[in-house]
C-alpha cells in the first residue's frame, strides 16, 4: 500500500522549484521592478495579498507574498479554503510565471491584414473600444443583437456575459461544457435531477472504494480530490482504475483494468448485470428511491461478463471481482463521473450508466459516496431588466439538443457558418480566455466560422493562436494584478474567496471588469454597471452576507454556515428528486420523451485501420490545457509532450525511445511539428497517448513554439452526442511518419 506522503510526492512534482531562485528569470524579474516602480499598496501589510488561482477551474484560494521591493515571490494556499486546505498544486504555485512572462500581450492591437496572420498595429484603449462598439452597433442594426456571442473560460466571463445580456444576446458559452463535462451533467440531471457541477460533490475522503474510468486523478491535479484520495488511500480504500493506460493513479490501485478503448459502456452494463443478478445492489435504497428497476433488470440480462469479455478484453472473473468490491464497500463507494467525458459520441449514455451504477450501490446522498453540496448565496445589486432575445444559437440549428442545459460552444460555432438553410447566424464573437483554435475540435471548421464573422474580439493575457484571427486584441492583466468577482464555490460548507491585486498591472493591460464597463459606456449600456469601481461592488456584496471588503482583504476566505444538517440523507428520509417521477430514474422518462433510449445500450465504435492507433490524450499535473505551455516556471517541469508507444508497436515501426516522429491521422492531416517517442509498457498496443496543450504555432510564445504535437490538430473526426451535442473526440486514429521534413508539412 502506497502512503499518502509518497503519492503527494509523485503528484506535486517538486513545487519548491517553482519559486524564483536565480538565473535569467531572476534577472528578468529585477528588470521589471526597475521599469515599473509603481506597485499596489493598500491599507494593510500587503506583503501577503489574498487571491484565488486562475490556472484551473478549481480556483483554490491562496496568499501572494512579495518582497520589500514589491516583487511577487511566491503563492501558497490559504488554510481556511475548503478547496485546497492550504496547499497549492504545481500549477497554482507556478502561477507567478504568468505575471513575469515577457511574451505577454502588452497593449491593445487592431488587425491590419487578413485574419490568421499575426499582423497588427498598436492602438489606444479608447480606439479599440470605439472599433468594437461601432461594429457591434452595425451588427445589431443589420442582424439583431442576438447575432453576437461570447466564448469564455475564466473569471472575466461574468462581466462580458453581463455586457452581452445587456446588449440583447444570450449566446454565452464555455467550451468546458460541450467539449468536456456536458454529457456528465445531462446524464446525472436525467437520473438524479441534479448535476455534478464544480468542484464535484464526491465524498472521496470517506469512501471505501473509488472507481475511476478514464479519470486521471493525480495527473489532472484537481486539488481537493487528489488530497482526499491520498487520505482515502491511507485509510485503506480500494481503488479500481479502468484505463487503456497505466496512469499515475493506476499505480495506486488494487485493480487496473486495461480496457480496450471505446468499450467502457460494455463494462458498465456488465457490472450492472452482476450487481443485479447476484443481488448485491442496495435493495432498500433502490426500492425507496428509484424508478424503473424491473425494466433495468430485464435490460441488462444480455450484458453478461462473458459477453463483455469479448468486447472489452477484461476477463469475466475480473468483472465479477470488481463488482463485488464495489458492493462490499457500498454505500461508501464512488463510481467517479469524471470531468472530460466527451469521447465517443454516446457519452451521455455512458455517463447515464455511471449514474445508474451509483444508484444501484446506494451511494448518492450517502457518506463516502456523493454528498449534498451547498453554495453561498451572495445577493447582487439589482440591475435594469435585460432585453429578451428573440432567438439564440439553437434556432440556427433547428432546435436540437433540448436537454443541453447550457449553450454549446460547438453549436455557436456551427451557427456562425452561413448556410442557405439558416435564417439566422452569429456574426460577432467575443472570446475571453479560451484559445478556440486548440480547444474546439475540427480546427478547419472553427477557422471557417471565424472567417465568416463581421467581428471577432479576443481578450487574453497571451498571444495564443486565436489572437491571430482577431480584429481587435484586448490584453488582460493576469489574475495577480486585478480584482475579480467573488469565488463562490459549492462544497460541504459554503464559502467565498476574494481575489485582489498584489501588484499594479504590467504594461498597458487591464482587468475584464474595466474593459466591460468601458465598452458598456460606448454601447450606452452603462446602467448595467452601476458601481464606479469593482471595489465598491465587492464591498456592497460582501456586506450583504455579514462581512466587508476590508475583512476579506485580511482573511481571504470566509466559510459560511450550512442552514440545515443535510450533508447526507438521514436514515429512512423521504427525498423527492427533481425528475419527472420524483425518483432516481434508472429508466429515464426525460430521455424517452426526447426520443432517446431510456436506458444505456452498448454501441460498437469504429476500429483503427491497419497501421493506425487510437489517439488518446490527457493531462499533466504541471499544465492546464494550453494556457500554461509558455509559463516560464512550468515549462521548466515539462516543455513538450511525448507520444507513448507500446514496445510491440515500437518494434514493428523500428521506433526508439526519444526519437522524433510526425503523426498523420485517418484523414491525412499531418502534425505541424514532430513529437518525441516514449516507448512504454504503460499503454495498450492499439493506442498511443499524449498530453493535451502543446504544439503551439504562434512564434510570439517563444518557450512553447513548435514544442510537441497539438492533439487538437489531429482531431478531425468529431462524434457528436445526439442527446446534448457534446463533441466526442476519441474516434481519431494516427500513424507514424518518419520520412517527413518540416518543410514538407
Amino acid at each position: 500500500m502506497k502512503s499518502r506522503r509518497q503519492f503527494i510526492k509523485i503528484s506535486s512534482l517538486s513545487a519548491a522549484g517553482l519559486i524564483f531562485g536565480g538565473g535569467l528569470l531572476e534577472s528578468f524579474a529585477n528588470n521589471l521592478v526597475k521599469e515599473n516602480k509603481s506597485y499596489f499598496k493598500g491599507p494593510f501589510d500587503f506583503k501577503r495579498t489574498p487571491t484565488y488561482c486562475e490556472v484551473c477551474f478549481w480556483k483554490c484560494a491562496g496568499w501572494v507574498y512579495k518582497d520589500d521591493n514589491g516583487r511577487i515571490k511566491k503563492i501558497v494556499g490559504n488554510d481556511l479554503d475548503p478547496n485546497c486546505n492550504g496547499r497549492f498544486c504545481p500549477r497554482g504555485t507556478g502561477g507567478v510565471g504568468m505575471y513575469y512572462d515577457e511574451d505577454r500581450l502588452k497593449t491593445p492591437l487592431i488587425r491590419t491584414e487578413e485574419r490568421g496572420k499575426q499582423t497588427f498595429r498598436e492602438a489606444t484603449w479608447d480606439e479599440a473600444f470605439e472599433y468594437i462598439a461601432s461594429k457591434m452597433k452595425q451588427i445589431k442594426k443589420e442582424h439583431g443583437p442576438e447575432s453576437t456571442a461570447l466564448f469564455t473560460h475564466g473569471s472575466g466571463g461574468k462581466y462580458f456575459g453581463k455586457l452581452l445580456k445587456a446588449f440583447g444576446s444570450k449566446n454565452i458559452t464555455a467550451p468546458s461544457y460541450a467539449q468536456c463535462r456536458g454529457p456528465r451533467e445531462v446524464a446525472f440531471i436525467s437520473t438524479f435531477g441534479q448535476g455534478i457541477n464544480s468542484p464535484e460533490n464526491t465524498d472521496i475522503r470517506d469512501t471505501k472504494c473509488l472507481v475511476l474510468i478514464g479519470s486521471h486523478l493525480g495527473e489532472n491535479m484537481h486539488n481537493g480530490q487528489v488530497q482526499e484520495m491520498s487520505d482515502a488511500i491511507d485509510k485503506g480504500a480500494t481503488i479500481i482504475t479502468v484505463d487503456p493506460r497505466f496512469s499515475t493513479v493506476a499505480g495506486k490501485s488494487k485493480h487496473w483494468l486495461p480496457i480496450k478503448p471505446a468499450t467502457d459502456n460494455a463494462l458498465l452494463l456488465a457490472w450492472m448485470n452482476v450487481l443485479i443478478n447476484e443481488e448485491l445492489y442496495d435493495k432498500e435504497y433502490v426500492k425507496k428511491y428509484t424508478f424503473g428497476f424491473e425494466q433495468l433488470k430485464d435490460h441488462v440480462q444480455r450484458y453478461t461478463p462473458e459477453w463483455a469479455y469479448g468486447v472489452t478484453t477484461i476477463k469475466p472473473q475480473q468483472i465479477r471481482e470488481t463488482a463485488r468490491e464495489m458492493a462490499n464497500a457500498a454505500p461508501a463507494v464512488i463510481v467517479h463521473p469524471g470531468r472530460h467525458v466527451t469521447w465517443y459520441g454516446d457519452d451521455t449514455q455512458r455517463l447515464r450508466a455511471v449514474a445508474i451504477l451509483n444508484a444501484l450501490l446506494g451511494s448518492w446522498g450517502r457518506r463516502g459516496g456523493f454528498y449534498n453540496p451547498k453554495k453561498a448565496e451572495v445577493p447582487h445589486h439589482k440591475l435594469p431588466a435585460f432585453p429578451k432575445p428573440k432567438k439564440n444559437w439553437r434556432d440556427a440549428m433547428g432546435g436540437k439538443y433540448n436537454l443541453a442545459d447550457l449553450a454549446l460552444a460547438s453549436g455557436v460555432c456551427d451557427a456562425s457558418i452561413p448556410s442557405p438553410d439558416m435564417d439566422y447566424a452569429v456574426k460577432a464573437w467575443i472570446v475571453n480566455g479560451t484559445n478556440l483554435i486548440n480547444t474546439l475540435p475540427d480546427q478547419q471548421k472553427t477557422i471557417k466560422a471565424i472567417q465568416a464573422l463581421d467581428l471577432i474580439v479576443v481578450v487574453d493575457t497571451m498571444p495564443m493562436e486565436i489572437t491571430g484571427y482577431a480584429d481587435v486584441v484586448l490584453p488582460e492583466c493576469t489574475y495577480l494584478e486585478r480584482y475579480d468577482a467573488l469565488r463562490i464555490s459549492q462544497g460541504r460548507v459554503p464559502s467565498i474567496a476574494l481575489r485582489m491585486p498584489a501588484v499594479d498591472p504590467l504594461y498597458n493591460t487591464k482587468p475584464a471588469y474595466w474593459m466591460a464597463k468601458e465598452l458598456a459606456k460606448k454601447l450606452d449600456l452603462q446602467d448595467y454597471f452601476p458601481f464606479e469601481t469593482i471595489e465598491e461592488e465587492l464591498d456592497w456584496e460582501l456586506k450583504q452576507v455579514g462581512t466587508s471588503l476590508e475583512e476579506m482583504q485580511r482573511i481571504g476566505v470566509k466559510r459560511l454556515e450550512r442552514e440545515f444538517d443535510d450533508l447526507y440523507f438521514a436514515d429512512g428520509e423521504n427525498v423527492e428528486f427533481n425528475t419527472n417521477t420524483g425518483k432516481i430514474e434508472l429508466y429515464s422518462t426525460a430521455l424517452e420523451e426526447e426520443g432517446f433510449d431510456p436506458m444505456p445500450v452498448y454501441t460498437p465504435h469504429p476500429e483503427p485501420a491497419e497501421g493506425f492507433y487510437r489517439l488518446i490524450y490527457g493531462r499533466a499535473p504541471m499544465h492546464t490545457f494550453s494556457r500554461t505551455a509558455n509559463n516560464p516556471n512550468l515549462t521548466d517541469l515539462m516543455d513538450e509532450n511525448s507520444c507513448w508507444v507500446n514496445p510491440k508497436v515500437a518494434k514493428e515501426w523500428d521506433l526508439s525511445n526519444g526519437q522524433y516522429v510526425h503523426l498523420e491521422n485517418q484523414d491525412g492531416v499531418i502534425s505541424e511539428f514532430p513529437i518525441k517517442v516514449r516507448v512504454t509498457e504503460r499503454i495498450r498496443f492499439d493506442s498511443i497517448y499524449m498530453v493535451h496543450g502543446f504544439g503551439h504555432a504562434d512564434k510570439r510564445m517563444k518557450r512553447c513554439f513548435g514544442k510537441g504535437v497539438s492533439d487538437t490538430q489531429m482531431i478531425t473526426n468529431v462524434m457528436t452526442d445526439p442527446i446534448m451535442g457534446g463533441t466526442g473526440m476519441r474516434g481519431n486514429f494516427v500513424t507514424f511518419r518518419t520520412d517527413i521534413k518540416k518543410s514538407e508539412v
